[in-house]
């Protein structure tokens, strides 16, 4: 079916997205291209929180301290800055400037969609039934619009402890961290998942003492190991405080000091904490149950590989659904679930070939099946695994931590996995991504030019040592 055929046959159909966010807007663009009716029902901005509250600015703030880190490391170069030791961060300029490129980014996103032909409404959404959706404006009127078909894009929300509320001033959850206008003398991080490890490590570079708080025996405990074990290292060597298996029963503020107790009865004392404990999806409230969409005990809304949920013209994406907590994720199955609905190609979603990165120093880039799943007995494979220490590029820039690792199938020799710990490995685990991607054999990797110097040239090398196991 061509383009324009496939235009016209969808051009009658009103398909209207609650959630502006990755999910939302992605979904909202590849259906406008296909020539559906699009509404974006959306509360807050374009981008969602994504763009506003979590991934666009807190990655800005990352970017800062990798800034700092390497003014800080300089002088290993031979490059002389006067007055180093005594640079500061300017947090209203880092503030300001953060919070800047969410707005533009939310503008860009808007300034698209509406190009575009989609409609954005802006207000809180809800379910009056399978086909139509009430939306409530800030100026406090509604309005009913009618739908052939529905996609919940919705996101979810920091999860607090009932005895850790955030007050925006000393206690904050991830969405309220940006309103610290100078450096914290000393922050407390609950939580040692992807946000808690960034946020410890930005911080601590951004010139914090800094004190982890991990329930479990290591930090990020969903991450590969080694690369865990690697950010560790560079935790202690650095100077951040990792408080293993030990459970935080709450935090109290008292003036201008916060104190954590922990299970055991130990007090933390800091100045600021940041309660970083997961997220909870944003569906109470939106009629979902009355409409016939089902939710998981942990409030999640159900879907299929084609995002459908268990009404049949009604779909979700994102961190609503609970399949991954990543916009790239969100973004994959809007496009997919407009593509199901307005008849173009589509591949259910196939979680082993996600790719994901950790934004901490260094960075954590994983794709594909894991060394966990392997040592579960899920998988055949073969793995090699090879230190940065011994590559020219990353002697050159001083870089003593990080690794690449492949995961190649027992047999066929299909690439089917990857790990990258190193500077930008967000940029260097896209070459394994296609690997993944493609089912190419490791012996493909390896036949592949790679510039030298350069940190991909481990990638070729570790394949190559995977071809002696074939």
């Amino acid at each position: 079916m061509g383009k324009v055929s496939a235009d016209r046959r969808n051009k009658a159909t009103r398909l209207v997205i609650l959630g502006g966010g990755p999910g939302g807007y992605e979904a909202a663009m590849g259906a406008a291209q296909l020539g559906a009716n699009v509404t974006v029902v959306e509360r807050a901005g374009m981008g969602g929180s994504a763009v506003l509250t979590d991934v666009v600015p807190s990655k800005t703030l990352i970017a800062t301290a990798d800034a700092v880190r390497r003014v800080q490391h300089a002088e290993t170069f031979g490059v002389n800055i006067e007055g180093i030791n005594d640079a500061q961060t300017d947090f209203s300029v880092v503030n300001h400037r953060l919070l800047a490129l969410a707005k533009e980014q939310s503008g860009d996103i808007r300034t698209g969609l509406e190009r575009a032909g989609v409609r954005i409404v802006i207000g809180d959404g809800r379910l009056v039934d399978r086909k139509t959706v009430a939306v409530s404006h800030p100026d406090g009127s509604e309005q009913s619009i009618e739908a052939d078909a529905i996609l919940l894009a919705v996101g979810a929300h920091p999860r607090e402890l009932p005895t850790a509320k955030p007050d925006g001033e000393r206690i904050f959850n991830w969405t309220q961290i940006y309103n610290m206008n100078e450096v914290p003398e000393h922050l407390i991080v609950v939580g040692s998942g992807v946000t808690g490890a960034e946020f410890a490590s930005a911080y601590n570079l951004l010139g914090a003492k800094v004190s982890l708080v991990s329930s479990r025996d290591r930090v990020l405990p969903g991450e590969d190991a080694d690369a865990a074990a690697v950010l560790e290292d560079a935790f202690k060597e650095n100077g951040v405080n990792v408080v293993s298996q030990a459970r935080a029963e709450g935090v109290e503020r008292k003036g201008d000091k916060v104190f954590v107790t922990l299970a055991d009865g130990r007090v933390l004392e800091g100045s600021h904490c940041l309660v970083a404990v997961g997220g909870i999806p944003n569906t109470e409230g939106l009629g979902l149950e009355e409409a016939g969409v089902q939710l998981s005990d942990s409030g999640h809304i159900k879907v299929d590989g084609v995002s459908r949920t268990t009404v049949t013209n009604v779909y979700a994406a994102g961190d609503c659904t609970g399949v991954f907590a990543l916009a790239s994720v969100a973004a994959m199955q809007g496009r997919i679930a407009v593509a199901h609905l307005l008849g173009d190609s589509v591949k259910p979603i196939d979680l082993n070939l996600v790719s994901s990165n950790v934004f901490t120093s260094p960075e954590i880039a994983t794709v594909g099946v894991s060394q966990r799943a392997v040592a579960e007995g899920k998988y055949q494979a073969n793995i090699i695994k090879i230190d940065l220490n011994t590559n020219a590029r990353a002697k050159m820039m001083n870089v003593e931590q990080g690794f690449v690792k492949i995961v190649a199938r027992k047999g066929s020799g299909t690439v089917i996995g990857g790990v990258v710990v190193a500077p930008r490995a967000s940029e260097l685990i896209f070459s394994l991504a296609l690997a993944v991607q493609n089912s190419l054999h490791v012996d493909d990797v390896a036949e592949t030019f790679s510039v030298y110097p350069s940190l991909s040239g481990s990638l070729a090398e570790a394949a190559r040592r995977l071809h002696r196991h074939i």
